[in-house]
């Protein structure tokens, strides 16, 4: 006969799987961490490593900004491919349904602040100001984070509220924004990932 705590257990985990989204990968975090470490050092590279290490092919302001661009499309795509392929994986591997209602809330509180800052980051392009970009980034997607963590595990919420606090020092001095953005995206979620992986995947 199953005791009345082992069963107020198993309704708790239902209504869990039911509200959260479980199937978040760390270790798609650890590679989105990766991609954000080499696209910084890429971009660093671009944009004053080139002159620094005594490189003749130093860009103008406009081929430079293209790069830019389509190196930040290039690192989010990677990152957002890789958190597909791996969640869906550990929604399979744990029998959970990958679409749900769940997956949904968590997605819809993720990306809307996400993409107000995508806007909000393409107006900064327009109005020339450059160096507030990896601040305006990392705060807004910081507040995607903490919104989305209700509908999944609860280390998303400190990921976030890191991730914003790393924004907060980049809009106070932008002359280190790229090295935030680097710490923000890059090693923030190596270190977030690898814990979560720990904890949740194995």
């Amino acid at each position: 006969m199953r005791r009345p705590e082992q069963e107020l257990a198993d309704i708790k985990s239902m209504m869990e799987r039911s509200t959260r989204f479980l199937s978040l990968s760390g270790l798609s975090g650890v590679m989105a961490g990766i991609y954000a470490l080499i696209g910084s050092g890429m971009a660093w590279y671009w944009i004053e490593g080139a002159e620094k290490l005594g490189s003749t092919g130093i860009l103008d302001h406009h081929e430079l900004m293209n790069r830019l661009l389509i190196l930040a499309f290039a690192v989010m795509i990677l990152a957002l491919g890789t958190a597909y392929v791996f969640s869906r994986k550990k929604s399979q591997k744990n029998a959970h349904k990958f679409w749900s209602s769940a997956s949904k809330r968590f997605l819809s509180a993720l990306f809307i602040p996400v993409v107000a800052g995508g806007l909000f980051s393409f107006s900064l392009i327009h109005e020339g100001y450059f160096n507030m970009i990896p601040a305006a980034t990392l705060i807004f997607y910081g507040l995607g984070l903490i919104n989305a963590s209700h509908f999944t595990i609860n280390e998303l919420k400190n990921l976030g509220l890191t991730e914003l606090i790393i924004g907060l020092v980049a809009a106070f001095h932008p002359e280190i924004g790229l090295y935030c953005w680097a710490v923000g995206f890059g090693m923030a979620h190596i270190v977030y990932g690898a814990m979560m992986y720990y904890k949740y995947d194995r």
